[in-house]
């Protein structure tokens, strides 16, 4: 019986939204679910709860080199898929005894398209193609308790606000939020989750003393958070874990890309429409563009109403 280990190395949520569809067309291709071995910031934990095609979730610690060993000897998976080009990981495979270890070329990955790389790799060894897009497995009764319970009507435009980033870089002004949702408030009757964490409490703060009709997520943990996200049909704000969370959740979403590459980070789910800096193309746009004051505020409005109408 093929008993399959999927290792991810990159840490953010975002980057686990992406590999999402890989992971379910190897479990598809090997008959049965899967263990993945990931960091604690994927959050791959509680994103898996209710998957079909995951049975297990295992912490990939920076620093437990044999303590990781040990731990997939026990386990005695007879075949690995590697998301990374790294060394480490793939002696990590061999050690614990994996006969059958796929792994991208090491030294290879510096400067490549994220989920094109990985839906190669994907692809190569399957030998078909996979479509990009996934989805996250949820409980419908929670679902449902949670649209009760924060008054999520159908009348409303219900909106997951993604106005932090993992960076300041990456963050649109949040006085441009602000701008935003009164004049979408302005309009519509609407609903503003603001997705966020602790160390994002300054921000939420400040668009709740400006905007009405505002709901703060920034002491909600994930498990708390997807099912909020999957009553909401918009997401508009920065490129955040959160947006990814939205797109796979088959939300509607309007990505600000101000420092970070679009063509590896929107491009992979049809439900994500892309803005990026004044004389910034998709391609063009990365990391170090520093492109958060060439935003324009039209277009942001412009496409947000479109979105959400």
């Amino acid at each position: 019986m093929n008993k399959a280990l999927i290792i991810i190395k990159s840490p953010g949520i975002g980057d686990l939204q992406i590999l999402l569809t890989n992971i379910h067309h190897i479990s598809k291709e090997i008959g049965g679910p899967l263990t993945v071995l990931a960091q604690k910031n994927t959050r791959a934990k509680e994103i898996f709860k209710y998957d079909p095609h995951v049975t297990e979730v295992l912490d990939l610690g920076k620093k437990d080199f044999f303590n990781i060993i040990s731990k997939l000897k026990s386990k005695k998976f007879t075949q690995c898929y590697i998301f990374s080009d790294s060394i480490r990981l793939y002696l990590i495979s061999k050690l614990s005894g994996i006969k059958k270890i796929y792994n991208y070329p090491f030294f290879s990955k510096k400067g490549k398209n994220f989920y094109k790389t990985a839906k190669e790799f994907t692809e190569k060894i399957l030998k078909k193609k996979i479509h990009p897009e996934s989805k996250i497995y949820w409980d419908n009764f929670t679902i449902k308790e949670t649209k009760k319970k924060y008054d999520i009507k159908n009348n409303v435009k219900n909106i997951i606000c993604g106005i932090s980033a993992s960076g300041p870089t990456k963050r649109w002004d949040i006085d441009n939020y602000i701008r935003l949702f009164k004049k979408i408030n302005s309009k519509f009757p609407c609903k503003f989750f603001l997705a966020g964490g602790y160390n994002d409490e300054i921000l939420i703060q400040k668009v709740m003393n400006s905007v009405e009709n505002c709901v703060s997520l920034s002491k909600l943990n994930i498990e708390q958070i997807i099912p909020i996200i999957a009553c909401c049909p918009n997401y508009i704000g920065n490129d955040t874990g959160f947006g990814h969370l939205a797109a796979n959740l088959n939300s509607r979403c309007l990505m600000i890309f101000t420092d970070s590459p679009a063509r590896s980070y929107g491009l992979w789910n049809n439900n994500i429409k892309i803005i990026v800096p004044i004389g910034e193309t998709i391609n063009s746009i990365g990391h170090n563009s520093r492109g958060k004051d060439k935003i324009s505020f039209d277009e942001v409005l412009t496409k947000a109403l479109n979105l959400i109408n």
